[in-house]
């Protein structure tokens, strides 16, 4: 009976978000409908003593909840800055985030506080100037309003919002621009920041040329430097994911380094998951400790105990919750941010769909957990490809082979990757060694994506792919994998 209260009142808000983030929904009529869910509430409650009404009304009341959350932060653009878009304008502001090193600029994400209010900007500028976070800048160019584009795909990007999820309201393009003063940011993120880029350093130093851009996309993300050749020979052979900033990629990894310590027999079950645990911290640092990188963080963690404690149906609960809280801290998420929806696709596959399909790789050898790698990565393969297709529009010919090809090679070559990283931090000469068999690896995957993707006919774009198609392939998933669960909360006496 608590599971079904729990899961009431958490789908309750999700379904009360989601919907906010298609349709508007003003205040008062949010506030009467919570009033009748109240009033019908306390009416089965202490009155008509009817359980099935009482999940009702609940659902109702949280539904309500997620709106009304929701409307508390999707505030309007600035008066004040919405009075000076499409003007030549000077202000200062600070860097609240790395800069975002790309192929021919750099973005910088500022914090402009002017007459009382304040905004968030994204600058795009040259790569001359080695700008960091904390950075406090004078600036002048014409401020203007984010747009949306077309993709290589011809899909439409919703940039607008995807910038509204962290509170960009407005763009600036190569702005004349003069330092004021450097180390105004927080303490702690600038040790990250700083910790990560002498990471990158050593490790890129090891491995040279189109091979570490490569290592950088596995195990930090960091695919924004990418030639744009590059990031589409991924999306055509469909393996794009693995240089995503999901956590999908970290789990495997972390949880590899588990399973290897648990082979040990003088080493504790709870050592091994601590170590994994480990990993993952290590991996949010590396990225610079951002909101992104946390919540994959969270959602890896939660995958790594469920598949080393067996509980996956604790864990649910678990991952609900996790998801409802950052949903709850950032309603935007839940529609707007890529990474987070990667992020909880994967998980689920890695904890729920990869356990059911580990017995068609039986012949698959066991040796380095090489078995288990393979159902993991095909299961979060095979959930996220939907998703891929309707986000990206393009439809890979050749993604099967190219994933298998590569996939299992993924875990070693990020671990490699680290240990590259981290000892080239205490000397060069440790990590030259390293960083070479890094680069062979890194070499044959980069190889792999490049044949298939040079094939004829190796993609397609699909451009239309139904939302509601979409839909109903996840609730297929869904029913595979949850139906007799589902079954029961809908059918269980009371």
């Amino acid at each position: 009976m608590q599971d079904r209260f729990f899961y009431t009142i958490c789908f309750g808000f999700l379904l009360g978000v989601l919907l906010r983030s298609c349709l508007f929904v003003g205040l008062y009529s949010v506030i009467l409908l919570g009033v009748i869910a109240l009033a019908l509430f306390l009416f089965f409650t202490l009155i008509s003593k009817n359980t099935s009404g009482v999940l009702v009304s609940v659902f109702i009341l949280t539904l309500c909840l997620g709106v009304f959350r929701f409307n508390m932060v999707d505030v309007p653009a600035p008066n004040f800055f919405e009075s000076q878009v499409g003007q030549k304008v000077t202000f200062s502001g600070e860097i609240v985030d790395e800069p975002n090193i790309k192929e021919n600029n750099q973005q910088l994400t500022i914090e402009i506080n002017k007459n009382g209010e304040k905004t968030g900007l994204l600058l795009s500028t040259a790569l001359d100037t080695d700008y960091k976070y904390g950075d406090e800048i004078n600036f002048t160019g014409t401020l203007k309003h984010p747009e949306n584009f077309m993709t290589d795909q011809g899909k439409v990007f919703d940039y607008v919002n995807y910038l509204r999820k962290d509170g960009i309201f407005y763009v600036m393009s190569y702005p004349k621009i003069e330092i004021v003063s450097r180390g105004n940011g927080n303490f702690i993120q600038s040790f990250l920041f700083s910790s990560k880029e002498k990471f990158l350093e050593k490790m890129n130093s090891a491995i040279t040329g189109t091979e570490s851009l490569f290592m950088g996309g596995l195990i930090l993300g960091e695919k924004a430097s990418f030639s744009q050749a590059m990031r589409q020979s991924f999306v055509n052979t469909g393996t794009i994911h693995v240089v995503a900033l999901s956590g999908y990629n970290v789990t495997i990894v972390a949880e590899w380094i588990m399973k290897l310590f648990a082979k040990v027999s003088l080493v504790p079950k709870n050592f091994g998951i601590g170590i994994g645990i480990l990993t993952i911290i290590l991996f949010i640092i590396m990225t610079g400790g951002s909101s992104t990188a946390v919540r994959a963080g969270i959602m890896a963690t939660l995958a790594l105990v469920a598949r080393a404690t067996g509980r996956n149906y604790d864990v649910a609960r678990a991952l609900v919750l996790a998801g409802v809280f950052m949903i709850f801290l950032n309603p935007l998420i839940l529609v707007y941010d890529v990474s987070f929806q990667l992020s909880v696709l994967a998980t689920i596959a890695v904890i729920f769909l990869s356990p059911k399909i580990e017995k068609y790789f039986l012949w698959v050898p066991d040796i380095f957990e090489l078995r288990d790698i393979v159902s993991v990565t095909v299961s979060a393969y095979i959930f996220v490809f939907p998703f891929i297709l309707y986000q990206m529009g393009n439809f890979s010919l050749v993604a099967l082979p190219a994933n298998v090809l590569i996939l299992p090679f993924i875990p070693f070559t990020m671990m490699l990757g680290f240990i590259t990283g981290f000892v080239g931090l205490v000397w060069y000469g440790f990590a030259v060694p390293v960083g070479f068999v890094s680069y062979l690896f890194l070499h044959y995957e980069l190889s792999v994506v490049s044949f298939f993707s040079n094939l004829p006919f190796a993609a397609f774009s699909f451009p239309d792919f139904p939302l509601t198609l979409t839909i109903l392939i996840y609730a297929y998933f869904i029913y595979r994998l949850f139906g007799r669960n589902v079954k029961n909360f809908f059918t269980e006496s009371y």
